[in-house]
C-alpha cells in the first residue's frame, strides 16, 4: 500500500507529510530517470542501447529547477497550500498563488473527498455564488453526489432523508433536463438494490470513490476558471503532449522506438493520469 493510500484511509487529506513525499518521489523518479541513464563508456560497460531513441534519452539532462517548478505547480494548482508553501521555501521558488486562495480550494476538495457535499456547496457559494449559478451541470453533479451520500448513509435504515432531498433539491432541476432526469433515476435506484451484491457497472460507479474525485476535480477547475487561473497543473498538459508525441511518432512509422515507453508514473498517479495519456489531441503546456 502506498503512503498516499494509507494516508487516505486514516481520514487525512493534507499532503504535508506522506502525500507530499509521495508526489516528490514520483515526479523526481520520472524526470531524473533520464539523467541517471547517462551514456555508458567502454570503460564502464560495453552494452549499447537497443534503440536509438533510448540513446537520445540517455543524453538528455533534465534541470533540477524545472523539476522543482513542475512539482510546485502541481501542488499549487491541485490545492495543497501547506505542501506548496513548504516546498517553495525548500526549492527557493516564489509561490504561484496567494495562500488563502489555495487553502479555500483545498477545504472545498477536502469536503467533497470526505462525502460532506453540503459543506462543499456552502463553501463554494461563499467563495463565489456565480460558480454554481452559471454552471448548472456542475451544480447538479454536486447535488447528485450529495444524494448518493445520503443514500449511502440511509442504507439499511430510514430512507426518508434521501427521499426528501431528492424531491426538494434534485427533482426540480431534473425536470428541465433529460440527462439530469436519467442521472437522478439511476441514483435513486440505489435505494432498491443491495449495495453488497453484484450491482451493475453504472451503479457501482456511483458508489465508487472515483465519483468524489472526479467531482472534486471539476469543482477545482471551475474555481480556477473564475479566478482567471489555468484549469489544471502543467504536468497534465505535459503528459498529454508526451502521449501525442509518441502517437505521432508511431503513426509516422519511426523504426527506432521501443515497443513500449513507460511514462514513469505508477500507483495512484498512474490512475490519475491514465485518462490524459489516452486523449487523441494535445494542448500546449503553459507554465506562467
Amino acid at each position: 500500500m502506498s503512503n498516499w493510500q494509507a494516508f487516505q484511509q486514516q481520514g487525512h487529506l493534507d499532503p504535508d507529510f506522506a502525500f507530499r513525499e509521495h508526489i516528490f518521489a514520483q515526479f523526481r523518479q520520472a524526470a531524473q530517470r533520464q539523467s541517471q541513464a547517462a551514456p555508458m563508456t567502454s570503460s564502464t560497460a560495453t552494452a549499447t542501447p537497443k534503440y536509438a531513441f533510448e540513446a537520445r534519452v540517455g543524453h538528455t539532462k533534465t534541470p533540477k529547477n524545472d523539476i522543482n517548478a513542475l512539482i510546485l505547480d502541481y501542488l499549487t494548482m491541485e490545492g495543497y497550500p501547506g505542501a506548496a508553501a513548504n516546498f517553495s521555501k525548500e526549492a527557493n521558488l516564489a509561490p504561484q498563488q496567494a495562500d488563502p486562495s489555495i487553502k479555500t480550494r483545498q477545504e472545498i476538495q477536502h469536503a467533497i473527498h470526505s462525502g460532506d457535499i453540503e459543506t462543499a456547496i456552502t463553501a463554494l457559494n461563499a467563495l463565489d455564488s456565480d460558480i454554481l449559478d452559471k454552471n448548472p451541470e456542475l451544480h447538479f453533479s454536486l447535488l447528485r453526489l450529495q444524494l448518493v451520500e445520503l443514500i449511502r448513509q440511509c442504507y439499511g435504515g430510514d430512507i426518508t432523508p434521501a427521499l426528501d432531498f431528492a424531491t426538494q433539491q434534485v427533482a426540480p432541476r431534473a425536470s428541465i433536463n433529460e440527462q439530469f432526469r436519467v442521472d437522478l433515476e439511476r441514483a435513486m435506484s440505489l435505494l432498491f438494490f443491495d449495495h453488497d451484491s453484484n450491482l451493475s457497472p453504472e451503479l457501482k460507479d456511483l458508489l465508487s470513490s472515483d465519483l468524489r474525485r472526479k467531482t472534486a476535480t471539476k469543482v477545482n477547475e471551475a474555481v480556477l476558471v473564475r479566478q482567471d487561473q489555468r484549469r489544471e497543473a502543467a504536468i497534465r498538459a505535459l503528459v498529454r503532449m508526451r502521449a501525442w508525441a509518441e502517437s505521432s511518432a508511431r503513426s509516422s512509422k519511426i523504426k527506432d522506438l521501443p515497443p513500449d515507453i513507460d511514462i514513469g508514473l505508477n500507483g495512484e498517479n498512474a490512475v490519475e493520469f491514465q485518462g490524459l495519456t489516452e486523449t487523441n489531441g494535445h494542448e500546449p503546456m503553459i507554465t506562467t
